[in-house]
């Protein structure tokens, strides 16, 4: 049987100083009360999970060095159970907010496809195959604020709404309300009057080009088209996401599963910015 590959680097971007801010977040390993081994403790665990979840490699590839891949597993599937990895990354996005960093005036929208190489719940026939699909919010940085996955033969305009519903940065406005976008920049797929209006009741503007085939009168101002130029930001924050190889391609039957790696590669993204 060939000897496992001994791996010493950890993940670059969980530094000290970046497990100092995380760690606190994770809750404590527990002895099990019936007895036996000490529980791993979280870093190495993690960086297991990081392991995968960047090289994209099976659970089973796991090199030499790092804890168990049912160890692995099971603490991602527990703390995204328990709303661990969620709570850490807006606890991120709170204080991101709180010192002012994040631009609420000029937010991008847009969704992407992730093959999904077996069935389960989320996945959808489209004309590129089964897959699941992203949907992600990100500020005027491209930080990532909110995400929702779907199946994939569901349309992009019908879910926006639902994304939007899924930022959560308790950090308030002076008036006491919860931060939300002011303008929110899309592309020329999600050009629909009834969308635009419901986004007007919330208090967004939405910034889209027309479709070539509109009908009706033109609503757009082009004057406030020149931000979609800067649409290449929403963009660049899903290449950030596709350097996380295990989203690219959907191999967990489970969304729920999927979504923990999510919401993991979208609290590194918002650790790193700190």
């Amino acid at each position: 049987m060939a000897r496992k590959r001994v791996i010493d680097i950890r993940d670059p971007e969980l530094t000290d100083e970046a497990w100092e801010r995380l760690a606190p977040l994770l809750p404590e390993p527990e002895a099990s009360p019936d007895g036996g081994p000490k529980p791993i403790p979280n870093r190495p665990v993690v960086e297991g999970i990081l392991w995968v979840l960047r090289n994209g490699g099976r659970w089973k590839a796991l090199p030499q060095g790092y804890p168990s891949p049912a160890t692995c597993w099971r603490r991602l599937a527990e703390w995204e159970e328990r709303g661990v990895w969620l709570d850490a990354w807006r606890t991120f996005l709170d204080e991101r907010n709180a010192e002012g960093r994040i631009r609420w005036e000029e937010c991008f929208a847009d969704g992407s496809f992730a093959s999904a190489k077996k069935g389960g719940d989320g996945v959808g026939k489209t004309k590129k195959g089964k897959g699941t699909k992203w949907m992600v919010v990100v500020d005027g940085e491209g930080l990532p604020l909110a995400f929702h996955l779907d199946s994939a033969n569901r349309a992009e305009v019908k879910l926006l709404e639902t994304t939007l519903d899924n930022i959560e940065v308790t950090e308030a406005e002076q008036d006491g309300t919860p931060p939300q976008p002011e303008r929110l920049i899309l592309d020329r797929g999600y050009d629909s009057d009834p969308l635009r209006e419901r986004l007007a009741a919330r208090g967004i503007e939405m910034i889209c080009p027309h479709r070539k085939n509109r009908v009706k009168p033109r609503t757009q101002d082009g004057r406030k088209l020149r931000r979609y130029r800067r649409r290449w930001k929403v963009e660049r924050t899903f290449a950030w996401l596709g350097n996380f190889r295990r989203l690219v391609v959907r191999y967990e039957r489970t969304l729920r599963m999927y979504r923990a790696f999510f919401h993991v590669a979208c609290l590194l993204i918002t650790l790193r910015q700190l």
